[in-house]
């Protein structure tokens, strides 16, 4: 079965999982001002998530003067989350955990199966999903939306804070939502 890719100024899914320390997320359930930002990852096994994370975490105070809240997801157990969450030193950043494979397909992440034991010694679960990064509006809407089949060359959350400001300043709309004939 193939990922399906959503559709800019449509619903995206629902999306409802428990975060490390605040209890559940639920999306939509308390929207932020401005837009959700959801970040997939790979899990704890994944080297270079662990830095892409330290990153949004860097950088969530700049984001939450924008009015975006932030969260990033993966399939992992709550103590493969809670380890990553403090690997990254999660402060600002919420960490959920318990991703279905199913909501991770709904979301059009890609699945990859385990090669086993990764670079850094930890092994790879038997299936979880690839990297993928949505902006979501207050109404639910997805406004931007980015996925991967590999955990390389993600997008740069110091160019997404530019397009946040661009996007809110000139009442920038979502893009592809045209789903006609071609």
């Amino acid at each position: 079965m193939s990922t399906q890719a959503l559709v800019p100024r449509r619903p995206v899914p629902a999306l409802n999982v428990s975060t490390v320390d605040a209890g559940h997320f639920v999306l939509g359930e308390t929207p932020a001002p401005t837009f959700d930002l959801i970040v997939f990852y790979r899990g704890l096994h994944c080297p270079i998530c662990a830095k892409y994370l330290m990153e949004l975490e860097r950088l969530m105070p700049e984001f939450e003067k924008r009015g975006v809240r932030a969260i990033a997801v993966s399939s992992d157990s709550a103590e493969r989350a809670q380890a990553m969450a403090a690997k990254i030193q999660a402060v600002n950043l919420r960490v959920g955990y318990g991703l279905s494979l199913a909501a991770a397909r709904q979301w059009g992440l890609y699945i990859s199966a385990s090669r086993g034991t990764t670079s850094i010694g930890l092994d790879e679960p038997a299936l979880f999903s690839e990297p993928g990064l949505f902006i979501v509006r207050p109404d639910g809407a997805l406004y931007y939306g980015s996925t991967q089949t590999m955990p390389f060359a993600r997008p740069s959350f110091q160019d997404l804070l530019s397009a946040i400001d661009f996007a809110v300043a000139k009442d920038y709309p979502a893009r592809g939502e045209y789903t006609g004939p071609v």
